[in-house]
């Protein structure tokens, strides 16, 4: 199931859209799944929600990662300031328009789903211009489950790790496990999608369970 979401899940979120849009704007609510679930998840297994169930998630891995050279992630999508500036206009903006929109069903529906597509338009600019999970870095739930995820089920770097680099180039995030060796990557970045996972030769990498 993870690895069809991870694959086809983008296809939910296009069908999301079109059917809020032109079918019945009240379906916009649905997307609230998708801004509790993050946070949810990140309190046991960390920002895995975001690694392999988010539908953007798999739009930009599936698509704009096929048509993007995979330049770097900018400095300042990265930063700490920028991270909770976009949380708190983000939130700003939502609480405008739902203040204004409720009670009516449809004008509800009509304001998640605005904010899901001008975001998304936002982040697949970004994704052409530098990385494809750009986004990713200062998205405003993922910056949430990042907050609560208290490193839940990092990263174990093992010795036998040989420091091809093969991990970090496979990383949407840009990441380096490889430097980690001997230990555990602890990174509120990383999404636990398991892609250094399947590239490592030789089986180094794992995911540890924090209880």
């Amino acid at each position: 199931m993870r690895l069809i979401w991870k694959k086809h899940g983008f296809s939910i979120l296009l069908l999301y859209l079109f059917a809020g849009f032109f079918v019945w704007r009240a379906l916009g609510v649905i997307a609230l799944v998708c801004m509790l679930a993050p946070v949810i998840v990140a309190l046991k297994r960390g920002r895995e929600w975001c690694g392999s169930y988010c539908p953007r998630g798999s739009l930009w891995d599936n698509v704009f990662a096929k048509i993007n050279p995979r330049k770097h992630v900018p400095q300042w999508a990265k930063s700490t300031w920028f991270r909770s500036f976009m949380l708190l206009v983000i939130f700003i903006v939502f609480g405008v328009q739902m203040y204004y929109a409720w009670p009516n069903l449809n004008a509800i529906g009509l304001v998640f789903l605005k904010i899901i597509l001008i975001t998304t338009l936002f982040g697949a600019v970004l994704a052409v211009l530098y990385s494809p999970r750009t986004w990713c870095n200062f998205c405003p739930m993922g910056t949430l489950a990042s907050w609560v995820s208290d490193d839940r089920k990092p990263l174990t770097v093992a010795n036998t790790c040989v420091s091809c680099k093969l991990c970090a180039k496979a990383c949407p995030m840009q990441l380096e496990p490889y430097k980690a060796k001997g230990s555990q990557l602890i990174d509120s970045d990383c999404i636990k999608c398991g892609e250094c996972i399947d590239v490592c030769p030789k089986k180094s990498l794992s995911f540890d369970e924090v209880s």
